[in-house]
């Protein structure tokens, strides 16, 4: 049998250690467990375990909890800006990725608990500091949200 990923092809992953090392998002903003399958910062995918326990269920909506598209977005967001800040490391400074806009947003389907979101992310171009970049959120294959999101890389102020 032969193994069908080229020797050329290098795939990364970041841990949740490595997302704390590029992100400045923590409990409870922090929308993404782990990303997989980064090829620079061209595309990857970033994936959230979505849990009952966590604070946003307790008003959206108790009887019928849905994570709300707001924070499926931000999981995008955050995916995208991980892989940037982490293609473009450097030891001298600090970058943090800030959000310019979101485009062509649409919502197919809600998620809730138990469900594991997949932060698909492809890089359509990036200028310097400003990129953008295509986003699809999937449970089990189905897209269940997209968005093109606009993000500028900036330094952190400390």
């Amino acid at each position: 049998m032969t193994d069908t990923v080229s020797a050329t092809t290098e795939l990364d992953a970041m841990s949740i250690t490595d997302i704390l090392a590029a992100l400045p998002h923590r409990y409870p903003m922090l929308m993404i467990d782990r990303i997989v399958d980064i090829k620079g910062d061209d595309s990857a995918v970033g994936i959230k375990n979505v849990t009952f326990n966590e604070p946003i269920f307790q008003g959206h909506f108790p009887n019928n909890p849905i994570f709300p598209g707001v924070l499926i977005l931000e999981g995008m967001a955050q995916t995208a800006g991980a892989i940037v800040i982490k293609y473009d490391a450097s030891g001298d400074s600090k970058s943090i990725v800030m959000l310019l806009g979101i485009d062509s947003a649409r919502f197919r389907k809600p998620a809730g608990p138990g469900d594991t979101i997949e932060y698909h992310i492809s890089k359509l171009h990036r200028r310097r500091t400003v990129g953008r970049y295509r986003a699809e959120a999937k449970v089990d294959g189905v897209v269940i949200a997209e968005a093109e999101l606009t993000a500028m890389i900036v330094e952190a102020t400390e």
